[in-house]
This record gives C-alpha cells, structure tokens and sequence, in this order.
C-alpha cells in the first residue's frame, strides 16, 4: 500500500551528471508544471559549481531534452533549486545538505550516481540526521551478478528498512508497459487462454538499431545481459506471466511478481547464445579482445503450474535492423485442420509492441474471397496510439515523492533475477555478427525452428513482419543508409 506522506523535499546526487542533464531536469520540470511540484529540489555534486551553473545547466537540458513549456513553470523551477558542491566523502557536505533541507523531515534522496557510491552517501545522510523518515531511490545496476546484489542490498539495509528504498528500472515507468499490465488484468477475455494449454511459445525481442554512442568504457563493464536483459526484459516477462494481485495495492502486485522471478528456472550455458557486432572492438574505450556480448538471446522456463514446459524466447541486441521492443504470443494450432493443411495455416497469436509505438493486436486466419476455402491472416487491432506521453522519470519520481512503490523493485526479486542469469554471466562464445543484420546465425538454433519473429516497420498502420529464416542475415547487397530491406508478411 502507498504510503499517505508526501516527501517535502527532494535531493538529487549527481546533480551535475549524464543521466540529470538527459532526464532529471525535464521531468522535474513536468512534475511542477503539471503535477505542481513546490518543495525545495537539492541538487548534490562535486563539480566547482554554484547555484547559477546549476541553472544554466538545467536550462540547457530543459531545451535540449525537454518537452514544450512556459517560461513561468522554468521559473518556478528555479525558485525550488537549491546546490550543495561537495566531496561525498567529505561530513560537510552531508552538513549542508541537511542545513538545506531546513524544515523538511522527510526528504526523498535521489542516487543518479554510481553503485559503488551508494553505501557512502547512505552513511554520509544518517549520519547528518537526513535520514530518519526519508526515503531513497537508488539508480540501477542493483549489482553485477547475485553476489554484489545480496552485498548491496545488505548495506542499504544497514541504514534503511526496505520500504524506504526505491529501487528504479526506468523502463517500468514506460506508458507501453503499464498498458501491458493494465491490458492483462482489466480484460478478461485473456485470461481462459493465457497458460500452457493454449500458448505454444513466447518471444520477447528489445531490439536497437544504434551502436554503443560512445559509451565504450561502460559498455565493457556491462553486456547486453546486464544491461537490459537481467532487469527489462525479465521483468516484461513477469508482468506478462504473472497471476492477478488479489487487490491493487503495491505490495499485491510485487508479491505476484516475486512469485513469477522465483519460478524462473536459472539459464544454463547451453540455453544462450552471445554476438557481437563486427566493429565493436574499435569503438574508444572498448578492449581490442573484448568478449563483451552487444547481443544475448535466451531460451527460458518458467517452473509454474500455469507455464511449465512453455519456452519463452528472449533476445536484445545493438545495431539490429530496426528499433523495437516487442511480445508475440504464439497460440497452438487447432487440434484438427479442418480448411488448410497444417503447414498452410498459421497460428493465431497475441502482440504487443511496447516500443517505439504501442500496439496490441491479436492474429487470427480469415477466408479469402471466392470460391475456395483459403485462408489468410489478419491482425484485429485492439489498441494503437502513440507512446509519447508521461516520460518514465516523470511518473517514477512522482510516484516515489507520493510514496507509491508500485514501479519499483523489491529485493527478492532483484536478487532472484540475478540467480536466473547468473550460470551465463561467465566468458562465454561470443559470435561475430554484421551490423543491420539480426545477430547470429547460431541464435537462430534456439528459436523454434529457427523462427524467430519481429516488426521491421509500421508504415500506414500496417506492420510489415519477417520471419528470421527469410534474409534474417543479409549481408551480401548494400542499402543506402537508412534504408531497410522489407518482405511480405510471414508469420
């Protein structure tokens, strides 16, 4: 349940940083101008700054990243910021934040910095008294494999109960994923179908057709599991998989989900396979050895009375053909071909794409006009609209000053996905694939037969969909940048 108290105050860490000029400072506007946010905003950083920087800083980043706005709403926006330049190793610094804060007695501490300062800033807060009715957000990664997991939760668990952390996973703040959610649980026509009896696999593709951007250095400490697999993709499956809370409050819900992670069978050496786009190893800050996967597909299980022995097929890669995230849902055949030969017919399913537009539609086999009874498939359309709406750090700080941690990540289930990709985290084979392609070709062996399904494209409302064994690789012709080569639909 969400807790009834208002943080009234907010302190940010990092307040110089990557991640506060690209996120922070847009969404702290949205959440004055739409949600009117009014309590003192505290940024921290160790940067020579003074309070004027700061708002230069904020207002480059407003015009940059930001959505439209009235210099009225900016205004009041400086009028909240406050700036504490310090060392955070250093008490004074936590001196000044708490002389700051002033009134405040429950302030919500936000860490936009590295892991491996979480446990000095925490210590640095309780020990300036900031800490007694404050709550803490915490940027991920929560770890880099189980171990460091369980080690960082046990030292924010020295100054903190776990109802006062907030873990964030910005893609959980995504509109398309809580449409995922909400689709599931207020329909009810889903429900009789969604379990092994009727659903013959699940793919889950996170697909990015750009490269690493300069981020080499952080790319090699990382890998696509890390990055996105351990905690976006398995948490997508666990909203697609879980049973309903049995009320809508935070703790049901994260109870649920907690119940779907721990059914996760662990991955095993021979259930993935790593690729790496050719050219990676030239990128700055990048080994010219490196075994870092740009690219990770996973066969996985989950051990439930309602999924066992149903695959679910993960895959994200870098400079794939296209951006995507999608779920295709494939449905078993009927029993018994009544029209068409079993290998005419294809399978009804369920999509959602979740990104860069949201869709959910559902497949389905119709006859084709005239005189004989051929079929062909169609799409029923069940919701499209634009994803551009609230921006993910928007609604997650919003919902961690209300003190709603539905969108946030417990403990359990960080450190129960963690055991789940923990067996593949190990130096690995990791194969060679050509930029625009689908990474690869050993990827292809996990799938069912070798079938791995995305959307190139949306183009006038139709979506143009290729199967992995139709030029799933092409490497031999060239293509003006850009450009992508599209095939007639095959599902």
């Amino acid at each position: 349940m969400a807790q009834e108290t208002h943080s009234d105050a907010l302190v940010f860490f990092g307040a110089t940083g990557d991640l506060a000029y690209k996120q922070i400072f847009p969404s702290l506007l949205a959440l004055v101008a739409r949600d009117g946010l009014s309590v003192p905003i505290i940024g921290v950083a160790k940067a020579g700054w003074n309070l004027d920087q700061l708002k230069e800083r904020a207002r480059a980043s407003i015009r940059e990243h930001g959505q439209a706005h009235d210099e009225d709403s900016l205004q009041r926006l400086f009028q909240l910021l406050r700036y504490v330049d310090g060392d955070y190793r250093d008490p004074g610094t936590f001196n000044a934040v708490k002389k700051e804060l002033g009134q405040a007695q429950r302030p919500l501490h936000y860490l936009a910095i590295p892991p491996s300062l979480f446990g000095t800033v925490v210590e640095g807060l309780s020990k300036a008294e900031c800490l007694s009715q404050a709550r803490v957000v915490v940027e991920k990664p929560f770890g880099r494999d189980l171990a460091s997991a369980r080690a960082l939760n046990e030292t924010l668990h020295r100054f903190l109960p776990e109802s006062s952390i907030f873990r964030i996973d910005h893609f959980l703040g995504k509109e398309p994923v809580q449409n995922l959610l909400f689709f599931r649980f207020a329909n009810v026509f889903l429900e009789p179908i969604w379990n092994r009896q009727h659903v013959r696999s699940v793919q889950v593709t996170l697909a990015e057709s750009f490269g690493i951007k300069g981020r080499g250095a952080f790319y090699e400490e990382v890998g696509a599991v890390r990055d996105v697999l351990q905690n976006h993709l398995l948490q997508i499956v666990a909203l697609l998989t879980m049973d309903a809370p049995f009320c809508s409050s935070a703790e049901a819900l994260r109870d649920e989900k907690a119940r779907v992670f721990k059914a996760m069978r662990s991955l095993s050496p021979d259930s993935v396979v790593r690729g790496q786009f050719r050219g990676y190893r030239q990128v700055p800050g990048v080994a010219p050895d490196s075994r870092v996967e740009t690219f990770a597909a996973v066969r996985l299980f989950i051990d439930s009375w309602r999924w066992a022995d149903v695959p679910f097929y993960i895959r994200a890669g870098k400079c794939l053909p296209t951006d995507a995230t999608e779920v295709f849902v494939e449905l078993n055949h009927p029993p018994r071909p009544i029209f068409e030969a079993p290998t005419q017919a294809s399978p009804n399913f369920v999509r959602f794409r979740l990104g860069p537009d949201v869709r959910i539609s559902i497949g389905a086999r119709a006859k084709k006009p005239g005189t004989s009874m051929e079929g062909e498939d169609v799409d029923l359309v069940a919701s499209q609209h634009s994803a551009a709406a609230m921006k993910p750090y928007e609604r997650l700080l919003g919902d961690a000053m209300r003190g709603d941690i539905s969108l946030f990540a417990r403990q359990e289930s960080v450190e129960e996905a963690w055991r789940v990709v923990d067996p593949i985290l190990h130096d690995g084979q990791v194969h060679e694939y050509e930029p625009g392609t689908w990474g690869p070709r050993e990827a292809d062996v996990l799938a069912p037969q070798g079938a791995w399904r995305t959307v190139l494209a949306d183009s006038g409302g139709v979506q143009v969909v290729r199967d992995a064994r139709d030029e799933a690789h092409r490497s031999d012709e060239a293509l003006p940048e850009g450009a992508q080569r599209l095939k007639p639909a095959a599902r």
